[in-house]
Order: C-alpha cells, then structure tokens, then sequence
C-alpha cells in the first residue's frame, strides 16, 4: 500500500514581503497555509508542516487541523532546514515523501492526487515532478524514501534540488493545469497581480 507522507516547509522568514506574512494571507476565506494544509490533509493521513516555532502565528492559523507541527529552531539556514527536521519524523511506513512548498495557492486537490496517482503506477521506485503546462519544472515534487536520509545532509536555500538532479534519470514530470505548479507569491506586488487575476479568491 502506497503511503505518502506530505512536507510542508512553512519556517521561512516571509522576508520580501515587508511586514506582512505571505503565508498568512486571506485565500479563499483562510490563511494560505491553512489552505495548502488542508489539501493535503484531503490526499494523506499524514501530514508534516515545518514551522519557525510551535508558538508562531502561522501555529495559530492551523489549529484543528492533524497536520504534525514540528519546529525549526535553526530556520535562518533556509528550506534545507526544514526538510532536515522533517526527515527524521517521516515514518517507517512512508513509502514517497511529497515537498509542498506553502506558498503556492493555485495547487488542488486534484493536483496532489494526479503526483501520487502517477508515484504509484511507478511503483514508488521514481521522483515525481509537477511542471506547468508549458513543461517548465515546478513543484510538488515527490521522493521515494530510499532518498530521505539524503534530505538529513542538505544545506542552504536551494531545497533538496541537488537530491533532484543527482537522480535526474529516476525522474517523471507531470504537467498540471495552467501555471499550478509554478505560481508561488513572494512579494506584495506578486500578490497584487494574483489578486487582480483572480478576484474571487
């Protein structure tokens, strides 16, 4: 049976966005975080999000949910920190870890389920990659377990993409709708144009 434990790296410092938290912002009548979560809830049981501290708003925003909360103390480091701390609370039963970066609002629930849906018809043996429509390399991505103690090892900013493209010949893209796997919102400016563009969320 296939059980995907899903990340969701949320520890970083919102930096670019001045004095307001892009992780925070009102999506769909919640914060983004909350959002994202709850996606994810809908496709696994387990559900990892990594946060700067148990005692910081972004806590707050996802009380109820069974999301495991697990702090990084060391967040300054950048998203290697987060995937350290969560790799060692993946559990033994995991058979895909699936990074979901906390920022992108445009990912669904049938997005999710089409990267699991394709990391299962591989036999859980390769990477999965979502890319927008065009083919450009997005996110989710998805790694089998054997790479998870690799994630323990990761340094700076830059995620596991030398985990990525060490395994490059094991790797699958999928295209999901439009610009799904790309959108992700930074800055104030970036969120005024995903605002403009989409007025009912």
């Amino acid at each position: 049976m296939t059980q995907i434990t899903l990340v969701i790296p949320a520890a970083g410092a919102s930096r670019r966005m001045g004095d307001r938290d892009k992780l925070l912002e009102p999506v769909d009548g919640m914060p983004l975080v909350r959002g994202v979560a709850t996606r994810a809830l809908a496709v696994s049981e387990d559900v990892i999000v990594t946060l700067p501290s148990l005692s910081h708003p972004r806590a707050d925003a996802l009380d109820g949910l069974s999301a495991r909360l697990i702090p990084v103390p060391d967040a300054q480091d950048g998203m290697s920190a987060s995937l350290r701390h969560a790799a060692r609370a993946v559990p033994a039963t995991a058979t895909g870890v699936m990074i979901l970066p906390a920022d992108m609002p445009d990912l669904t629930e049938d997005d999710l389920r089409l990267m699991v849906h394709t990391f299962e018809e591989a036999s859980g043996a390769f990477l999965i990659q979502a890319t927008g429509a065009d083919g450009t390399p997005g996110h989710p991505v998805i790694f089998p377990t054997d790479l998870v103690p690799e994630f323990r090892s990761l340094t700076g900013d830059a995620g596991a993409r030398s985990i990525l493209q060490a395994n490059r010949h094991r790797l699958i893209r999928v295209a999901l709708p439009n610009e799904n796997a790309l959108t992700d919102l930074d800055t104030p400016d970036a969120w005024t144009l995903w605002r403009a563009n989409n007025p009912h969320r």
